[in-house]
């Protein structure tokens, strides 16, 4: 869990609202070797935008 992850989640248990996080891994602090390209990590955060935007408009 992340930071802003955390402060998000914290915010909407005190206003009692529903909030969603989404997260992805770019870099590996285990096997460097495993990073992902620029290319890679625009076309998957893409894809991630994408699945968190087409989750909120089906609610």
């Amino acid at each position: 869990m992340e930071m802003e992850a955390a402060a998000l989640y914290y915010l909407a248990a005190q206003y009692n609202v529903e909030a969603l996080g989404i997260m992805t891994i770019s870099d590996s602090l285990v096997n460097p070797d495993e990073d992902t390209t620029a290319e890679e990590r625009q076309t998957t955060f893409t894809d991630m935008m994408k699945v968190g935007l087409e989750t909120i408009i089906s609610e």
